[in-house]
């Protein structure tokens, strides 16, 4: 994961900046997601951005945190019929990509710009496509 990790910040022109990624059980994404987010359940990934906007070229700075459901990454990557790192992997990018300030929640047209540009690093960094194999 640490390869796909640098290749992705090396993708995304953010090489020198630092990201936390932390794999937690699905009782701590719920604690999180209860206490970040409001709602009282496990999810997949959350994203904590540390930085507003764009940086300035040279400017080493924290991009953010990132913690992925290890337990629903397993889940998902079985009923996807994917391998969990590839799971893993499509987590970590989106979640990167929120902390960048894409957001598949603001609209449809968002969504749509987020998810493509989320195909594009997966196959950039070495990835499956999150979906069934086959499709």
């Amino acid at each position: 994961m640490q390869r796909r990790a640098l290749r992705l910040l090396k993708t995304l022109d953010e090489a020198d900046a630092v990201l936390t990624i932390s794999l937690v059980d699905d009782a701590e994404m719920q604690r999180l997601n209860r206490e970040y987010r409001g709602k009282d359940r496990p999810t997949d990934v959350l994203a904590f951005a540390m930085r507003e906007g764009r940086r300035v070229a040279g400017d080493e700075a924290q991009l953010g945190d990132v913690a992925i459901s290890l337990a629903t990454a397993a889940r998902q990557a079985t009923d996807r019929r994917i391998a969990l790192a590839d799971e893993v992997t499509t987590l970590l990018v989106h979640g990167v990509l929120h902390l960048l300030g894409y957001d598949h929640e603001r609209s449809p047209v968002e969504a749509r710009r987020m998810f493509r540009k989320q195909r594009e690093l997966l196959q950039s960094v070495g990835s499956a496509p999150a979906r069934k194999r086959g499709h």
